[in-house]
């Protein structure tokens, strides 16, 4: 079966890179703040997100981005994802939004603590 004019092209004609190759190179930035820290990383993102793990794999190395699915998934276990994908979409008051809920939420547990250990 042989392609139309109409199909998706693999390269640019001009050389040029596509604007996916910097949203891959982003995830993947996110993924790693998130996630390089922590003993198989790569595998937690695979439980969290139900994807193929050489998908995955391919994330990491900014081969290829998540599709949709997979970047909601990743968007709701992942801050530095969300923030990154707050951040392309030209929403940094949205990400800030994001940042001030997490420390509400931080300082509430700080409390809950100290109310715990002064307590009788």
């Amino acid at each position: 079966m042989s392609l139309t004019n109409n199909d998706r092209k693999i390269q640019t004609e001009s050389g040029n890179t596509f604007p996916s190759e910097s949203f891959a190179t982003e995830i993947a930035a996110a993924l790693h703040r998130e996630y390089d820290g922590k003993h198989a990383g790569m595998k937690i993102v695979v439980q969290l997100t139900g994807a193929n793990e050489r998908a995955v794999r391919n994330w990491f190395a900014a081969k290829n981005g998540p599709n949709g699915e997979f970047l909601i998934a990743l968007c709701r276990h992942s801050d530095q994802v969300l923030r990154a994908v707050l951040r392309m979409a030209g929403r940094t008051a949205h990400a800030k939004a994001v940042r001030v809920e997490q420390a509400k939420q931080k300082a509430l547990e700080l409390a809950a603590i100290l109310e715990e250990l002064d307590g009788p």
